[in-house]
């Protein structure tokens, strides 16, 4: 749901780019598209620098079941991307207007945006990936149709939104939305080990890894025996 809401908000301020830039900036339909390059910008940097996020979550302590750094590792750099967000909303949201502020301020504010939504789409599927294991495809698919609900109907609050707050109020209003979200990140890196415990679903996907091992080993023993037997007939 967290990731839902984020991705709502995202959508949301996607409606008030033409807004701003078309609205009240006077830009044509083709010039208003070129203000999402800062958002662009900003994406290409969150997958830049995945290297050095590979590097911060690898400096976890390894799992010792698995040998790897836990899922809580991805949600790590969650946590930072969740404090970026607000940051580029309160940044757009008051220099979108007036006019008389250059329009370059409104883009760069779009950086940040792209940055901190990259990390937490790509991290935050990683997290349910890894905690999900075999069933990880369900949790996935469950994120998606969550994710995509709320960034089908959000938007179409926006027009109504912008009109009656104006863009300043109406992104500072998003903003505030996305600084009370960012405690969620930080509770699942802190405790995400102790609610996964408590996880029935979780719980039965690591029976069913456990009983999956066995039949795999059990498998392998028995093509072993039929192999030594058939070495020792030759």
């Amino acid at each position: 749901m967290y990731v839902a809401v984020i991705y709502g908000i995202l959508y949301l301020s996607f409606v008030a780019f033409p807004i701003v830039f078309t609205g009240i900036r006077g830009w044509s339909e083709a010039k208003s598209g070129l203000a999402f390059l800062g958002m662009g910008v900003g994406a290409f940097i969150g997958i830049g620098v995945e290297p050095l996020i590979r590097h911060v979550i690898n400096l976890h302590q390894k799992d010792p079941e698995t040998g790897k750094p836990p899922p809580e590792a991805q949600v790590s750099v969650i946590c930072v991307a969740a404090v970026m967000a607000p940051i580029g909303q309160f940044w757009f949201a008051w220099t979108c207007t007036p006019v008389s502020t250059h329009w370059i301020w409104s883009i760069l504010a779009g950086i940040p945006l792209g940055v901190s939504n990259t990390i937490i789409f790509i991290y935050a599927s990683n997290y349910l990936a890894g905690s999900y294991g075999i069933y990880a495809a369900s949790a996935l698919a469950g994120n998606s149709v969550a994710r995509s609900a709320l960034g089908a109907t959000l938007p179409l609050a926006a027009p109504t939104m912008y009109k009656t707050l104006n863009p300043n109020w109406a992104g500072t209003l998003l903003g505030g939305l996305e600084v009370i979200l960012i405690p969620i990140p930080i509770v699942f890196y802190k405790w995400g080990g102790k609610i996964r415990e408590k996880s029935t679903i979780i719980t039965r996907m690591r029976k069913d890894q456990m009983r999956n091992q066995r039949r795999a080993e059990k498998r392998a023993e028995t093509n072993d025996e039929i192999a030594i037997e058939k070495g020792g007939k030759q």
